[in-house]
């Protein structure tokens, strides 16, 4: 709390709230106030405002309000006194001198100083290796043919480690104690105790903190050095579940578009930005960290997952999504055609392609769907893989209303019972299981009401039994369905007068059952608008079922012209379903 008379009241005094804010998130004038989208919390519609008159803010959706070092704390997660620095550094008053430092600290603070500025250095020492030498010219040709030229290779500050293994020790040896050497991850120890680089014929790419500031590389093997990848190790000032690469220029294009595009390298980065969508970072890896979730959110809580098609890449954003569902990130999956990743999709097919791609990605829930579709559900075994699959994602929404719904699709997409499907849901949270036990009756067949009521029209709807056989044989809307055999018996009977004995008679027992727990189902009103509803919930299946298949094609490498064509061809799709 800020005491009166203090610096913090001073800041409190000046600070203007909806300023500070705004560089948060978006705000809009309504009324007396200002309102926006909660970042403490997932919603649609606004319920935040800010009142620039009493400096103040309020969440009617989750309770969340203070004042402006309040929104500060708990959006960046910091202390208080960090807070107020921070207001005060965006308002531009003036900060006081600190209070002394414990000696220990001085050295800290000395010691990280020293290591950034060293940083600093080396970065400059490997931008200028591209320009010298043999092996220099070798590095510059390879980042040529990977489509960098000199303005980009200068824009993300690209270098090059030559292999001697000492260039870099040489040039720092002199500039820097022995202790500051070693603990800066920029050089090794051999058996003997000397030292060495670290990093050796490799491309450079430096990794920067969100201020801006060079804490850390990243190394390209030039040969076949492994790992192919080698990042600098944790030091004082370099921890990599903390730092999100590219963060320090996209952050405000995150907060400007809402949302973040989540790719797995440095390529990957670097080529999303230069092909316009300058608001992608990169989590240095295949495994997202908490800490860069927290990171993150300080920006948006919209994230666009765009990692590796492979079986690599399908993990990494299998594990990302568990993790960002854990803390109710807005999260949509970009899967490239062709198992390619950012860097050769936008070299192969370009800017609006990917644009366009980017635009219709879908929900993560679609996305796990889709990959459960990939498991034979036509056996019980195969059944439960896929609810398995499934079941981490559902157990980590924190979010009861969203479980609600996510079972209600998986029920219906995996035509598992769903009240049965709930309990084994219940039994598996209470005992902490992951997985549910392949018990009978969740694996019993389920047949949609729609489908139980086309039964019984085509027994009893004397007036139009024919025409509604039409309908489903034209447009083979019965194929597919668990009722499949029992209505295409009974289509193929459509002329005759029905006799269920005898239709029951040429079922095998497993639909001989079924028939007859429909007919003995309560009577209904059998008009063509109720024939009308039932054919519209198979036609939506079916539009689902050709969004699937469009999908896998998409997956695949395709020619630019017939991308284009199944794009146009999902998005047609996606509106008619948003329609039903």
């Amino acid at each position: 709390m800020a005491e009166a008379g203090s610096f913090a009241e001073k800041v409190k005094q000046q600070a203007d709230i909806v300023r500070v804010i705004g560089e948060y998130i978006r705000l809009k004038k309504t009324g007396q106030n200002f309102t926006g989208l909660c970042p403490f919390h997932q919603e649609k519609t606004p319920s935040f405002a800010v009142h620039p008159v009493r400096q103040i803010y309020h969440c009617f959706g989750c309770g969340a309000g203070g004042d402006v070092f309040k929104f500060v704390q708990e959006v960046d997660k910091c202390t208080f006194p960090e807070a107020v620095r921070t207001v005060a550094e965006k308002c531009g008053i003036p900060i006081p001198r600190p209070r002394e430092r414990s000696p220990e600290e001085r050295r800290e603070n000395q010691q990280r100083t020293a290591l950034v500025e060293m940083h600093r250095e080396a970065a400059t020492f490997f931008a200028r290796q591209l320009h010298e030498g043999h092996e220099g010219k070798v590095a510059a040709g390879y980042l040529g043919d990977r489509g960098l030229d000199r303005a980009a290779i200068t824009r993300f500050g690209l270098g090059f480690a030559p292999s001697s293994g000492d260039a870099l020790l040489r040039h720092l040896k002199s500039k820097y104690p022995e202790k500051l050497l070693e603990v800066s991850g920029l050089l090794s120890r051999n058996e003997g105790g000397r030292f060495y680089d670290r990093f050796r014929r490799r491309i450079m790419f430096p990794i920067a903190n969100e201020a801006g500031k060079i804490i850390a590389f990243g190394g390209r093997a030039m040969g076949d050095d492994q790992p192919k990848y080698l990042n600098s190790p944790e030091t004082p000032i370099y921890s990599k579940s903390n730092v999100l690469y590219h963060l320090d220029r996209a952050k405000e294009a995150i907060r400007k578009e809402d949302f973040a595009i989540l790719v797995e390298g440095y390529m990957d980065a670097i080529a999303v930005a230069r092909a316009g969508f300058a608001n992608v970072v990169a989590s240095c890896g295949t495994s997202l960290a908490d800490a860069q979730i927290k990171l993150l959110g300080r920006f948006t809580r919209r994230v666009v997952v765009n990692y590796d098609p492979d079986t690599a890449g399908q993990v990494a954003t299998e594990r990302s999504l568990t993790l960002l569902l854990e803390k109710e990130f807005d999260v949509r999956v970009l899967a490239l055609p062709g198992g390619a990743d950012p860097d050769k999709f936008l070299k192969e097919q370009g800017a609006d392609a990917y644009r366009k791609l980017l635009a219709q990605a879908p929900p993560y829930l679609d996305y796990l769907i889709g990959r459960a579709r990939q498991m034979d559900r036509s056996t019980a075994a195969g059944k439960v893989a896929a609810l398995n699959f499934l079941m981490p994602y559902v157990q980590r929404l924190p979010n009861r209303l969203l479980r609600s719904e996510w079972a209600t699709r998986i029920a219906s997409e995996l035509r598992v019972d769903e009240p049965v499907l709930r309990e084994a849901l219940r039994r598996a949270a209470a005992e902490r299981r992951s997985e549910v036990k392949p018990k009978a009756e969740l694996l019993a067949p389920v047949v949609k009401p729609a489908e139980r009521q086309l039964i019984r029209m085509l027994i009893e709807a004397e007036g139009f039994r024919e025409k509604l056989a039409g309908e489903i044989i034209s447009n083979a809307l019965h194929r597919g369905l668990e009722t499949e055999r029992i209505l295409e018996l009974l289509i193929s009977k459509v002329s005759e007068q029905p006799d269920p004995a005898a239709l029951a008679a040429a079922l095998e027992e497993r639909d001989r059952r079924l028939l007859f727990e429909v007919l003995f189902e309560t009577s209904f009103e059998a008009t063509w608008e109720a024939a009308e509803s039932c054919l519209s919930v198979l036609r939506g299946r079916r539009v689902e079922e050709e969004l699937t298949e469009l999908q896998k094609q998409i997956e695949t490498k395709v020619a630019p012209a017939e991308l284009n064509r199944l794009l146009t061809r999902r998005l047609e799709l996606q509106r008619m379903l948003s329609r039903r």
